[in-house]
Formats: C-alpha cells, sequence, structure tokens
C-alpha cells in the first residue's frame, strides 16, 4: 500500500491527532495516475533487478525464508571511520549508505561462497519523491520507488578492494534519473508486474532520513523507530543509538544460519584489520 514515507507520513498523522489535532498536518493524495506507463507503453532502459536468473552452481545463495535466521550488525563511528578509510579519494565524496552497502554485499558474497564466474546484483531502494520532472505533490504516500540494480562477477567483487563495490554502488543510484522511473512503470506494464530478481541479488533501502525516530504519540520519542527485521534478501539501514549511548546506523539481516556466522565474521574482520593497520 505504502512505502516507508508513506508509512511514516501515516504515523505522523495519527500521532499528531492523538496530540489533539483535528486534521492531519499533511493531506494524503492518492494520485496514482502520475505513475502510469505510457501509452504505448514502451521500455527505455535495462532493469537488471528485474531480470531471470538461474542458479546453475547452486553458489549463488538462494534462500528458503524457513531457514534463516535474523541478526542485525551495528555501525558506528568507529567502524564506518575504519571502512571509510578503504576507499581510495579518487572515488570524490562516499555517502555511510554506499559505504555501508558496499561493505554488506561485498561480506554476503563471500560468506555465501559465491563462484567466482557467476554474477551478483546489488540494487538499491530509491525514493522518487522530489525527482526533478515527476511533480510527486507532498502527501503522496504511495509507493514511490525503484530498485535499480548493478552487475558484477562475483569474483570481482570479492577479489577487488572495497572501493570497487563503493563505486558499482554509487553506479546504481545514479541510474535513478526521471527517464528510468517512467522506464520502470512501462516495464510494469509490459512484462506484467514480474518480480524483482531473487538469485544472486541483494537489495537494501536508505531508511536513515525517513523520519521513524521523529514520530511521538505523546509520549516522546521512540528508542527505536524502523522495521522490525529484515525480509529474505532484502535489508535496511536505520538509525541506532547502542547500549553505549553511540548513535550510528543498524543494518538486519537474515541468512541461513552457517552463511550468518561466515558473513559476521567477515564484517568483524574488514573492520579490525583496518583499525589495525592504524595502530
Amino acid at each position: 500500500m505504502s512505502d516507508s514515507p508513506g508509512l511514516v507520513q501515516f504515523l505522523n498523522a495519527v500521532s499528531e491527532m492523538a496530540r489533539g489535532a483535528d486534521v492531519p498536518p499533511v493531506l494524503p493524495v492518492w494520485e496514482r495516475e502520475l505513475l502510469n506507463a505510457r501509452n504505448p507503453p514502451r521500455i527505455t532502459c535495462m532493469h537488471h533487478e528485474y531480470e531471470e536468473v538461474h542458479d546453475t552452481r547452486g553458489t549463488l545463495g538462494v534462500m528458503d525464508d524457513h531457514n534463516t535466521v535474523h541478526r542485525s550488525f551495528f555501525f558506528g563511528p568507529k567502524e564506518i571511520k575504519a571502512l571509510r578509510k578503504r576507499i581510495p579519494q579518487t572515488l570524490g565524496p562516499c555517502s555511510t549508505f554506499e559505504v555501508l552497502t558496499a561493505c554488506v554485499w561485498r561480506c554476503r558474497t563471500v560468506a555465501f561462497g559465491v563462484d567466482p564466474d557467476e554474477t551478483v546484483r546489488v540494487s538499491c531502494l530509491n525514493n522518487v519523491r522530489g525527482k526533478r520532472g515527476l511533480q510527486l505533490p507532498s502527501g503522496y504516500y504511495g509507493n514511490a520507488f525503484a530498485n535499480p540494480a548493478v552487475v558484477t562477477k562475483a569474483g570481482e567483487l570479492c577479489n577487488n578492494p572495497l572501493g570497487y563495490a563503493v563505486n558499482l554502488v554509487k553506479k546504481a543510484k545514479a541510474e535513478m534519473s526521471e527517464e528510468y522511473i517512467r522506464s520502470v512503470a512501462n516495464f510494469m506494464v509490459i512484462k506484467g508486474r514480474p518480480s524483482y530478481t531473487r538469485t544472486g541479488n541483494f537489495i537494501i533501502s536508505d531508511n536513515t532520513r525517513v523520519g521513524f525516530q521523529e514520530i511521538d504519540f505523546g509520549w516522546g520519542k521512540p528508542l527505536y523507530g524502523g522495521l522490525a527485521k529484515a525480509m529474505s534478501i532484502i535489508s535496511f539501514c536505520l538509525r541506532f543509538r547502542n547500549s553505549k549511548g553511540e548513535e550510528g546506523v543498524v543494518v538486519p539481516i537474515c541468512l541461513p544460519l552457517q552463511v550468518m556466522e561466515r558473513f559476521g565474521q567477515e564484517v568483524k574482520r574488514m573492520i579490525a584489520e583496518e583499525i589495525a593497520s592504524k595502530l
């Protein structure tokens, strides 16, 4: 029915009315026709996020949702700084989301032991509100996102420095133009609303600025605001304050048990090696 910004809009409306407001501060807007396909529809961009993929070698990490465990990984200032040290300055400014997405994607691929010649991909969920040309009104609460993907060989991802993965994540985000979004809408019509690629794919969304932490029903702001857990191949970046009072980002993730153990070890190794090298 809605994406994260739409959900936060709804929760803010309820919280404002719980505190005495007569009407929501931002009135809801339907207007789904703003994201309709062209007539006739036509696809103008490449959409790796919807490609059909077959796990021919059995290493691409096809998960049984009933045989996974869930963990959340906290990245505070120390951990994020250590990861940033691995990124060459030639890449230019990199957001925390780009750095963490690259790290998690790379470590996840290593943990699954994907064949080096297999193709893997990462899809970054991007909010389309505010995109030039779309003119979505304030109050639009439906699904307004796309998830462009980039692909690479597993061997290239795992054997190159972290900057290689960061560069790919930056490319995925850069795909988000008005034309790309229009092309997605047309793709849905022509292809019959296919599901996103599950085999060899990792999907992640940046929810650190959506506003979950600001919702107040009259009892103060929440200790935590955001998704309760990751969903299969989909993870999120969420703001969080740990037990030490450190502000950072938490990333929930679902993986098979043995893969989760290797994933945790790989994340720890990437951070610990960089910290140790600076001592």
